[in-house]
This record gives structure tokens, sequence and C-alpha cells, in this order.
């Protein structure tokens, strides 16, 4: 009985052997990632992730359906292999940090496929501390072109964990586990594993391809597909986006390390930056000179340094007959008069530009000789609205409008179903898009706390936080910390407000003197869906929003990331009744702090907590 038993041992020792053909074993620069692609016996290519030595995907499928419906799944065989290892630093445009680490260990595995014709294709994968992403390329070859229907790549889970899925760029995130997550599943997607630690998969540098979203796959527990929003033609040489997953400890940690998607864009490739001007936005609905005016005199007195003017500006943004190229009022918007060009020249009198919003269009009827006119009349930004997105067609429209834009030194700000892949560090005359659900929509707390642990992930999204406007659903001081919690190097304030609805209050000096850029952010507290604490700085100040939702809370904020032996000035704004009785009420305080002390944020169940950290002199 134990020779049967010990043969068997041995016999499936070879069979697992044989199924496996080839493993390649891939390291992070602090071991804490360990990844393995493997290449089975049929020539098959699977990859799994583990951290801290225990699984987070099991072995998943890599590949591509192709041309008339073969399988670029299996059939490859390795020709070469190379490793090399990148630790460098370098300085975005403008950021969530000033300085980023460019961390990773490497592999590349050249392969043919012949059963495909002679496929060549290699696959290149990144170990950093932060998580695991690879890309499929292929090189110049026999083959001119090639055909993607759909791709293959798979996630699998270690169990039925709990995700935050959402299905369209301005949806609101609501838990569900992974057997519950419905096809067309927005990316990036954060999911909790029972142990604590939390992952986060998605794409990145994508800019000629299809959009990728995600599905279940049916008939394997717990995995998730990519979903590509159309077929892909490729002409050889070409390559796919970045695959990634993101891991970390707790949910707080993935957005510390979220200049992984940048680190897997190429450089800036805008030579002269300096027209670059992230800031604060107030949007002009009146659509009149009177209205531009005094939004122009309002963005001064509220240190804002642009003024939107919305759509209408040019007829309706969906008429045929409408023009771009002209000043001519959407009677259902305006009656006007407008003026824009004395609008724009009294904001250039008071240091404030002007932004100009276009329906696509427009935009796809005429984008270089709009660019160029805009730049004459002294227009420094557009608001790209309602664009195409998704597929390949699309996507690489939308990113040669974004080129174009910066070649004109033009700012673009991108409305609707797009959200970005780390290609700003490419292009960062890309300061934001608006395809978030924010005030436009009014969410709920429990949303917003769910925001910089999901969708913030990948990048800006504007919020558009309003001030005045009675249909928000949080208290103001939830509104207030919003600007420090959500990230937008244009951020559009008082997106409902008017300036005639202005009352200067005391607490308004946070929104004030909060920048839109930073030099260093860090997560003090988190749970997805509940509450979060961002501290962020910018030179030698530190602003620290907090928002919380489903019930009253209160928070420990110390603050050990100021610098030692540095006596600071906290101005501190906090809900004015914590049992959230007085919604609109902001309750301003001052006292003397150091690395030491410790704040305690008491806040009502859809409050908030603000503070600005001097230092004193």
């Amino acid at each position: 009985m134990k020779f049967c038993r010990f043969t068997l041992i041995v016999q499936l020792a070879l069979l697992s052997f044989n199924l496996l053909a080839d493993q390649f074993t891939l390291e992070s620069p602090d071991r804490s990632i360990t990844a393995v692609v493997a290449i089975s016996e049929s020539g098959g290519l699977t990859y799994h992730v583990n951290y801290r030595g225990k699984p987070v995907i099991l072995d998943s499928r890599m590949g591509f359906n192709i041309n008339d419906g073969q399988e670029l799944s299996h059939g490859f065989s390795l020709t070469s292999q190379s490793r090399h290892h990148e630790n460098k630093s370098w300085k975005p445009v403008y950021g969530e940090r000033a300085v980023i680490i460019d961390n990773y260990n490497a592999l590349n595995l050249n392969l043919l496929n012949q059963r495909c014709d002679d496929l060549v294709m290699r696959l290149e994968c990144r170990a950093y501390d932060q998580g695991f992403a690879f890309r499929y390329i292929f090189p110049q070859q026999p083959r001119a072109t090639l055909k993607i229907n759909q791709e293959l790549t798979e996630y699998t889970f270690t169990g039925d964990h709990r995700a935050w899925p959402v299905y369209h760029a301005q949806g609101q995130y609501k838990p569900a586990t992974i057997s519950q997550i419905k096809p067309k599943c927005e990316r990036p997607l954060t999911v909790e594993m029972q142990d604590g630690v939390v992952l986060a998969i998605g794409e990145a540098a994508l800019f000629t391809f299809a959009r990728m979203k995600y599905r279940p796959m049916p008939g394997k527990a717990n995995t998730l597909c990519a979903q590509l929003d159309s077929a892909v033609e490729l002409s050889l040489p070409d390559q796919s986006p970045w695959r990634f997953v993101m891991v970390a400890d707790h949910a707080g940690a993935l957005l510390e390390n979220n200049d992984l998607l940048l680190n897997l864009n190429e450089p800036c490739k805008i030579k002269d930056t300096s027209w670059i001007k992230p800031g604060k936005v107030i949007r002009e609905t009146t659509l009149t000179t009177q209205g531009g005016m005094e939004c122009v005199d309002f963005a001064k007195e509220m240190n804002l340094q642009y003024v939107e003017f919305d759509a209408g500006w040019y007829g309706h943004e969906y008429d045929a007959a409408s023009d771009a190229r002209t000043v001519t009022l959407d009677p259902k918007r305006s009656k006007g008069p407008l003026d824009l060009p004395a609008v724009i020249e009294y904001g250039k009198k008071n240091g404030i530009g002007v932004i100009l919003y276009v329906n696509r269009h427009q935009l796809e009827a005429r984008l270089d000789e709009i660019l160029l006119l805009y730049k004459k009349w002294g227009i420094v930004g557009m608001k790209y609205g309602f664009v195409n997105v998704g597929s390949q067609v699309w996507t690489t429209w939308l990113h040669e409008a974004i080129r174009k834009a910066a070649e004109a030194e033009m700012m673009i700000d991108i409305h609707d179903e797009y959200r970005m892949t780390g290609n700003q560090r490419t292009y960062p005359n890309l300061m934001t898009v608006e395809g978030i659900a924010g005030n436009e929509e009014m969410p709920p707390a429990e949303h917003n706390c769910a925001l910089p642990f999901t969708r913030y992930l990948c990048g800006a999204g504007d919020y558009t936080p309003c001030w005045y406007n009675g249909r928000v659903q949080n208290t103001r001081a939830h509104q207030l910390a919003l600007t420090a919690v959500t990230y937008s190097p244009w951020q559009f304030l008082f997106w409902y407000d008017r300036p005639s609805a202005f009352k200067n209050e005391p607490e308004l000096d946070f929104w004030r003197r909060t920048p839109t850029t930073w030099d260093d952010t860090k997560v003090i507290n988190a749970q997805i869906g509940a509450y979060a604490t961002i501290a962020r700085r910018a030179g030698e100040e530190w602003f620290v929003g907090s928002i919380n939702a489903l019930e009253r809370r209160e928070l420990k904020i110390p603050l050990t990331f100021l610098k030692p032996q540095q006596k600071y000035t906290a101005f501190i704004y906090s809900d004015g009744a914590p049992d959230g009785s007085e919604r609109t009420s902001v309750k301003c305080e001052k006292q003397v702090v150091d690395s030491t002390s410790v704040i305690t944020a008491e806040m009502a169940a859809n409050g908030g907590h603000a503070l600005r950290l001097e230092p004193i002199r």
C-alpha cells in the first residue's frame, strides 16, 4: 500500500511538471510581491500573484482571440528571455506628489506561436513593491497586421471577496461580491480580501487600443475576464495597454501608491510646459457679459484661477447649425448679451483665464481650426463635451485630440464617460475629467467615502463641489473637506452656485487657500464607503480633509506627518452640530499644534472635517 501511494505521488508530480513546462518567477524589489508566469505543455500562458507569501490572484489565463476565431492563448514556445532592474525618480509637471519613485524588476518573455502562423509576441512584465503589471507586445515581423476580436486575460481571485464595482463613469460605488459583478464593470476595480489585504485591477497607458472593462467568466469561480469595447486592428509593431494588479495591506495604501499607473506611461512629450497651470474654476452659466464679469470678480475674490463658459455659448450643442467659431447664444439657455472678447480681456487684466466648453460634434468637425482660433482669442483651455469613448476608433481620436491641444498650448478637461489611465504623465495638458459621480448628481456620503480608494486610484476626477445648493446631501464641513480628499488639478468649485449667493463665510477661507496639486499625499484613516482622512502638502502647509458616512463618528488624526520641532497654527473647520441637525453650520477654531499633537474629527453621519496647518515663524 505504501509503495502504491509513493508511485501515485511520483506520477502526480510528473504530471504537474509536464503540464507546466516552464515557470518564470518575478519578485518586486522588496520581495513582498511575487508573480509567476507559466507556459503549459500545450503552450498556454497563465500568471498568478502572491503577496507576502500568500496568493492574491490564482492561476489566470492570458491571451487573445484573434483573426477568424483563432485563440492566441495556446501554442506558445519560449525563444528567449531577459530581465532587468530599474530604480529612478522623476518629477511630474504637477500631481499628488512632487517626486515619484519608479522602482521595479522586469521580465521579458519572447514567444513564438506556430499554431497562429508563427506569430511573434513578447510578454513584458514588471513587479513593483506596489503591484504587478504586464502587457502584450507584437514586434515587427512578416505579418503586417493583427486583428484582436477578444481579450482573454483573466483575474481569478482567492474567494468571493467584496468588491466595489461601477458600470459607467458617473455611477455610484456600492459593494458587491465578485460573483455578483455584471458585465462592463469599470476599471480600476477595488477588491477587499477577508484577511484585510486590498487589491485593485485596471489598465494603464491606453492610447490607441480599445478600452478594457470586466465581465464575469462563466464556469470559473471568482474570476473576471477582460472585456474590450471593440475589436482592435493592430499595424505591427504595436502593443496592448498595461494590465495591472495593485496590492496593499489596506485601502489607504492603494491611493498612496497610485503612481504605479503614471510609471507605466511614457514621460512627458511636451517640451515647454510653462503654460500648463492647475487651478480652481467657476462655471459661468448665465452666458452673459455681466455674468462673465461677475465670475471674474468672484474668482479674484476667492483665489480661483479660471472661469468656464458652459454649453450654449455658440448655440445648441447638438444642433448641426451651431458653429463653435462664433458666439451665437442658445436662446433656451440665455438671452444675452455676451461679449466674450470683453470678458476674456477683463479676465486677463485680473489674472483670470477663460475656458470654453465645446461639444463633440464641433470637435469632430473642426478641431484643428478651433484650436488655432481659440488661441488667437486668448482662451487658455477647453472642456471636451460628451466625447465618444471606448472603441479603438474613438480612443485613438480622443488621444489625438489631446495631443493636438498640447501643440496648440491648450489645457483640456474631458466630459463624461472617460477616465485616465496614467496618460496624464505623457500629456499633462489633460488636466482633469468630469467622468465621476460628483455634486452634479448629488451622491450620498458613502459614495464619496468610496471614491478615494476606487475611482481616484487612476487619477484626477472633477467632483464639482457645491456650497449653497440645497440639494447637497452632506454637511458643509463635508463639502469643505472634499477639496483635500479629492484630486483634480482643475477643481470646479461652486458648481451650481452663483457669485450673487456668496456671503464670504469665514470657513470658505479653506477653499480660498487650498491649492489643487500637491507635493505629498498621505492617507491617515480609510474604510471604503465609510470614512476617509487624507492629508496633502503644498510647500510647507498641510491641508487635511476628513469625510464620513453611515453613522456619527470620531476619527483621530495624529499629526506625525508634520516636521518635528516645528510649531503650526491649525485652522480647524468642523460640523457645527455633529448630530447632523445643522447641515449648513461650520465651526471654525484655531490652536497651536506640532508633530506630537492629535486632532479629533467629530463628524455627523454625512459630515466632515477640514484642517489647514500653517508653520509658525
